[in-house]
């Protein structure tokens, strides 16, 4: 596309000319994305809370914590595409990439990678990507598919599904469509802990031949289910060995880096989504069961990537940002009532909702000398603005056509409130045709369906049920979205549906 190149011709010719002057003022970037980690789930955000998040805790007191931050989506592959290109997920799809399928982006879309990797850093994505590789220019030509069974606890409600083996792809080529399409110089990866091929992947080669298919893993999870799509895996491949090694290999990134040369490392987290399989020297670290066991190691990874840049001197010139992918997943319900701990912290909600607890997310920054230590802000912001804000602080130059959805954060960054507030409008979604809109401190959905009413949850936090379409909340008064007020406000109403329908038209 004309734009894509205008928008890195542009970028570059800027990067050409600055690049010598600016290399050593330049900071390094490091975005820590966790997944499906609630608002509740961070110690330091809910006294409540029954998983200590030592690291996190201390990260947010030396940085600035947001306690209005969201992401675009209520799922992980969306929400991971908007923050990469600075657009809002639904302009491009609302779902996730198919098992073994394509990728997510469109043909020469910009990423933040791309900016920065203009701009003279090294880029390196490890961990979970979850947009897609184009897995089928592996295929062998003669390649066919077969058909698995896939068990359940009632035999008779089987799962049958016709797959492709091992065998059928060619694992000697590389792998095109992935990170380093995308404007990384490195990854590494297992590509998503929960979809094939179960092996490790660096940049755009499989490490280790799949000889075998995972049907149904053979490990015991500490919480909930597997939620493992069947497909081709490495003989004797255990999930319990991801989060280690990926966190391994972050730290071997960060000690391998020049103080000369800034870097972006955007390290994605597997966890604490399902599988829920913390390590052993992890179990019985929190009161919330094996989710908040899964938490607290969640929590060390976070702490060894920020030891590492304690150890290697670069913590001083490097910002950090720590923030999820979206809410809990539904587990949280019997967490919750199990255990006291309430991973939506109070908000309305899960993963995949419009409800507050389906977007509104943990976010921490921490530049040392820029951002003001132990500081909160409440202003809203959403991940999206990280693209406008990180090119900013790079010296990157923009076409207006990149990025169109994201607004540069950086004044409220660098002065913990501004006079107007940097994001006036914000639309949440998950699944087509349900949107909220949120202006100031009132959210309008248009819907309630797919959004998790468990009953006993529900009333032992006094959230009603709503039966009518048309949903308004005052946040500021009512954050837990327990008294609709659309009747009361109809011309409100009548407004926000008029600019959530023109910027869904746009």
């Amino acid at each position: 596309m004309k734009y894509f190149r205008v928008a890195i011709a542009l970028i570059v010719s800027a990067a050409s000319s600055t690049l010598s002057a600016v290399e050593s003022k330049q900071p390094n970037i490091v975005i820590i994305y966790a997944d499906d980690m609630g608002y509740g789930d961070l110690a330091i955000q809910n006294p409540q809370s029954k998983i200590p998040t030592p690291n996190l805790d201390k990260l947010a007191k030396q940085g600035m914590r947001f306690t209005d931050a969201h992401s675009s989506s209520g799922i992980c592959s969306p929400s991971r595409y908007a923050l990469l290109t600075g657009n809002y997920h639904w302009r491009n799809s609302h779902g996730l990439p198919a098992t073994m399928g394509g990728n997510y982006f469109s043909a020469n879309e910009t990423t933040i990678a791309h900016v920065l990797k203009s701009q003279g850093y090294t880029t390196a994505a490890i961990g979970k990507w979850h947009l897609g590789w184009d897995w089928r220019s592996l295929l062998k030509q003669d390649a066919k598919k077969i058909e698995i069974t896939i068990p359940t606890k009632n035999p008779k409600k089987s799962k049958v599904r016709n797959v492709f083996p091992a065998e059928a792809y060619d694992w000697s080529k590389p792998i095109p469509g992935g990170p380093l399409s995308r404007g990384f110089d490195h990854y590494f990866g297992d590509g998503t802990i929960n979809f094939p091929p179960y092996t490790w992947i660096e940049d755009d080669r499989v490490l280790e031949l799949p000889t075998t298919m995972m049907i149904s893993p053979k490990e015991v999870t500490s919480e909930g289910n597997w939620e493992a799509r069947p497909g081709p895996a490495v003989e004797g491949w255990t999930f319990h060995d991801v989060l280690p090694r990926l966190t391994r290999r972050g730290v071997d990134y960060i000690s391998q880096q020049k103080k000369t040369q800034p870097f972006f490392l955007y390290f994605a987290l597997p966890s604490p989504h399902a599988p829920i399989v913390p390590n052993s020297e992890f179990k019985g670290k929190s009161s919330a069961g094996g989710y908040g066991d899964f938490m607290f190691q969640t929590d060390f990874v976070v702490g060894e990537l920020l030891n590492a840049l304690d150890a290697h001197d670069l913590s001083d010139n490097t910002l950090v940002v720590f923030t999820s992918d979206n809410g809990p997943e539904n587990y949280a319900i019997a967490r919750y009532m199990k255990t006291g701990h309430n991973s939506s912290g109070g908000l309305r909600g899960f993963k995949r909702d419009i409800w507050e607890a389906g977007h509104r997310v943990p976010f921490i920054v921490r530049w040392p000398g820029k951002v003001k230590a132990d500081s909160v802000v409440t202003d809203t912001i959403s991940q999206i603005d990280l693209f406008k804000t990180l090119s900013s602080i790079s010296g990157a130059t923009l076409s207006e056509h990149i990025a169109r959805d994201s607004l540069n954060m950086l004044p409220l960054w660098l002065n913990g409130r501004t006079k107007q507030p940097i994001r006036n409008v914000t639309i949440h979604n998950t699944f087509p045709n349900r949107y909220a809109i949120r202006i100031g401190d009132w959210v309008y959905l248009n819907s309630t369906r797919n959004m998790k009413l468990a009953k006993d949850y529900n009333d032992s936090l006094g959230f009603p049920q709503f039966t009518t379409s048309d949903l308004l909340f005052n946040l500021k008064e009512d954050l837990g979205q327990k008294v609709n007020l659309a009747s009361q406000e109809a011309a409100r109403v009548k407004e926000m549906k008029a600019r959530l329908e023109a910027i869904l038209n746009d």
